[in-house]
């Protein structure tokens, strides 16, 4: 199991995935906008994303869960 946290506090933008989808090592899961730059959240293993804890339009902070993936 792996969780990805966020790095720095930004806005979610764009979510790309869905609980319940296959991703691969790299693949893009979310898409956060700070300071007018769009920063990809890619998966740090391959699996299947158990869990989501974002949504488009939240804003994160450093730390945060945004998503787990088994």
């Amino acid at each position: 199991m792996a969780e990805v946290h966020a790095e720095m506090v930004a806005n979610v933008w764009k979510v790309v995935v869905q609980e319940g989808d296959t991703v691969e090592d790299g693949d893009t899961l979310v898409i956060l906008e700070s300071m007018k730059m769009e920063i990809p959240v890619l998966a740090e293993d391959s699996g299947v994303v158990a869990q989501l804890k974002v949504a488009e339009g939240d804003v994160i902070q450093e730390g945060d869960l945004i998503a787990v993936i088994e």
